[in-house]
């Protein structure tokens, strides 16, 4: 099977995460057959949860979708490396592949911080693929930021 990416979907999730004032963090769910099973951005302040992050709405979302804790053979796009929450969480759901964009080594929990995967509690290690999109991902990060200042 060839690769495709969905890191342009992600983005635009980031960015409209951005939009509702939420650090722009994007993600999406893909199916084992490429379908899109969840898409969707930030919402920690929209929803007054500190576990809203953009890959447990997805996780939640496509669990919820298939029917099952599992979400074996599905393909996470997320425009930032994920914190240890939400690598634990991709751990528990049996998650094959984690595609990131920027690195994030202040709160990280995959090439950073943690390292989750690499925990020996750890209960399943997805492949993990970074840099997919950085440079967009760091700009909107970074934009955010300026503003805020």
């Amino acid at each position: 099977m060839e690769f495709e990416s969905y890191m342009h979907l992600a983005l635009e999730e980031a960015r409209a995460a951005a939009d509702r004032d939420e650090v722009p963090v994007g993600a999406v769910l893909i199916s084992p057959d490429r379908e899109i099973l969840a898409r969707d951005g930030n919402r920690t302040r929209e929803l007054s949860d500190p576990t809203a992050h953009a890959e447990m709405l997805v996780i939640r979302a496509g669990t919820t979708r298939l029917g099952s804790e599992r979400l074996k053979g599905c393909d996470l796009y997320v425009t930032l490396e994920p914190c240890a929450m939400c690598a634990a969480a991709i751990s528990a759901a049996r998650i094959a592949r984690l595609y990131y964009g920027a690195s994030d080594p202040k709160s990280g929990g995959v090439a950073h911080g943690a390292r989750v995967f690499s925990h020996p509690q750890a209960h399943h290690a997805p492949e993990v693929y970074d840099g997919i999109g950085a440079e967009a991902s760091k700009k909107l990060l970074r934009g955010m930021f300026r503003d805020k200042r």
